[in-house]
């Protein structure tokens, strides 16, 4: 036996070769058997190659082994394949997932601290944070840097801002109140009221910002210390009065021109878009689905009737339009006044056939400015003509159409005899409302037939007789409605419609107020 080898090192050694060549190795290897070093004898060379060739088969054999089991391989090397990938793949899902709540944390704490998004197609410029200072103290204007800033302002949250800026094209929410009200031309009129809390940020801005700004002097509509009386005034005994009437006029100023505004007050563009969002509005569908209401919006966002901040933003956006206009209206000789959306020009006699001149020349700057002229609403009335401006003769002096102030006359003197009973006024279902609206625009015009209508109609509400019929007109819902229960401002709109809290208006109902107490 090989000297320290044990047996069954011994047997793998035969195996690996043969037995005779481990003889002969051992031989050599003890002196029994002479090495030739120059060439070995011919049973050594045979025993070698013998060896050799054992070894060869060997390999030959576990190679044919191996293939024999091949399916069985593959199987193993697949699942060995798979352990790997699902290792390498939980290990891939375990770093996302960690990124994932790391990312979910940093946008947490991002919008605790920042408005970073407001929906899709207003979200681009959020990220613009340095306003025109120079410019918000020329207009002495608060200066908001950021959102932030903002929402500190109008005492709010920063979350609160996000909610009622928020653009959505969807939503199961909304911020307003829609209901319509018929026009004095005919048709109905979509109102828009906001909700409390975007009303209150509405307000805000409107007393903080947009009341700052000076309007053009040819604005007499929504402008403190101004009313359909000044707007009228310029136009008294004029030979010629032209009116002209804008068409959709809120809905024709999108988000995007009311955005440019604030811009160009000084606001960064991040405040800008948060100003311009929460003074805008798209029409929206009302679908329901499942049991549950979705707000679906059918336009783009625009300024919409019923927010306290239409009228004003649009004063600020016509100011080039009014320079343009007055410039006009000096070159030909003219007096002009804009009442929101309703335009006036007038002139003598000496320049009066410049009309058509004139017309072309207005057409033009309203297209220009991006507004269309309503074609049903353009008038031109000349001497002999009854001439009304918003809705007051001016021939020679202010004055009110002479057969509605008898009409109305006649009213409060049926009331007098017969009571309220199937009596109505303009096309209000509130007729107390309606009469007090129609005293109240009297009085405006002519203080002292409006202070004779307006004692008249207060002594008849207060007959308890009239105040009795009132009361049951009011419960039983009749035409002639008594006067609505006092309301608190956030159960008012803007346009001074009172709304009961447990009862929203209806979308197509009818308004509380004429069109002359609205204005």
């Amino acid at each position: 036996m090989a000297e320290g080898l044990t047996r069954q090192q011994l047997y793998d050694r035969i195996r690996a070769s043969s037995k005779e060549e481990l003889i002969l190795e051992e031989m050599t290897r003890l002196g029994f058997w002479a090495r030739n070093t120059d060439q070995p004898s011919l049973p050594e060379t045979l025993i070698r190659k013998e060896g050799e060739l054992r070894r060869e088969l060997s390999e030959l054999l576990a190679e044919k082994q191996k293939y024999r089991n091949k399916e069985r391989m593959l199987a193993d090397m697949r699942k060995e394949r798979m352990a790997k990938a699902k290792l390498k793949r939980a290990e891939t899902k375990k770093r996302n997932e960690e990124k994932r709540q790391a990312r979910a944390a940093a946008w947490a704490e991002k919008k605790n601290q920042d408005i970073i998004y407001l929906g899709e197609e207003v979200s681009a410029g959020l990220n613009k944070v340095t306003p025109d200072e120079a410019l918000l103290t020329k207009f002495g204007l608060p200066l908001l840097k950021d959102a932030n800033a903002l929402a500190a302002a109008m005492g709010i949250t920063l979350g609160k801002l996000r909610f009622l800026a928020f653009n959505r094209k969807v939503a199961n929410n909304t911020h307003y109140q829609r209901f319509q009200i018929a026009k004095k031309s005919g048709g109905t009129r979509v109102i828009s009221a906001p909700m409390p809390q975007l009303k209150a940020a509405q307000h805000w801005i409107l007393e903080n910002i947009l009341y700052k700004i000076k309007n053009s002097d040819a604005a007499h509509g929504f402008v403190p210390g101004k009313s359909i009386v000044t707007n009228a005034a310029p136009h008294v005994g004029q030979d010629i009065v032209i009116n002209i009437d804008l068409r959709d006029f809120f809905p024709s100023v999108a988000y995007k021109r009311v955005k440019g505004l604030f811009c160009k007050l000084g606001y960064a563009e991040q405040v800008a878009t948060i100003l311009g969002l929460i003074c805008t509005e798209p029409e929206v569908d009302e679908i329901l689905l499942d049991n549950r209401k979705y707000y679906v919006a059918k336009t783009e966002r625009h300024l919409p009737q019923g927010a306290p901040t239409s009228p004003a933003i649009t004063n600020l956006i016509c100011f080039k339009l009014d320079r343009r206009f007055e410039g006009l209206a000096a070159k030909y000789g003219y007096a002009y006044t804009r009442y929101a959306d309703d335009m006036t020009f007038s002139a003598k006699e000496d320049v009066a056939d410049k009309a058509g001149q004139m017309l072309w020349a207005i057409k033009q700057v309203v297209k220009e400015e991006g507004f269309t002229i309503h074609p049903d609403k353009l008038k031109v009335m000349r001497r002999g003509d009854k001439r009304e401006v918003t809705g007051i003769v001016v021939n020679e002096k202010l004055s009110l159409d002479r057969e509605t102030l008898r009409k109305f006359r006649a009213l409060l003197h049926q009331i007098s005899k017969t009571g309220l009973a199937g009596k109505s006024w303009g096309k209000s279902k509130n007729i107390i409302s309606s009469l007090e609206g129609f005293a109240n625009y009297v009085y405006m015009v002519k203080p002292e037939q409006g202070a004779k209508l307006k004692a008249t109609l207060a002594a008849l509400l207060q007959r308890e007789d009239i105040k009795a019929e009132a009361r049951n007109l009011w419960t039983t819902g009749s035409t002639a409605t008594a006067p609505a229960p006092a309301v608190t401002p956030s159960t008012q709109h803007p346009e001074g419609i009172p709304i009961k809290k447990d009862t929203p208006p209806a979308t197509t109902g009818k308004p509380d107020k004429p069109w002359w107490d609205i204005l």
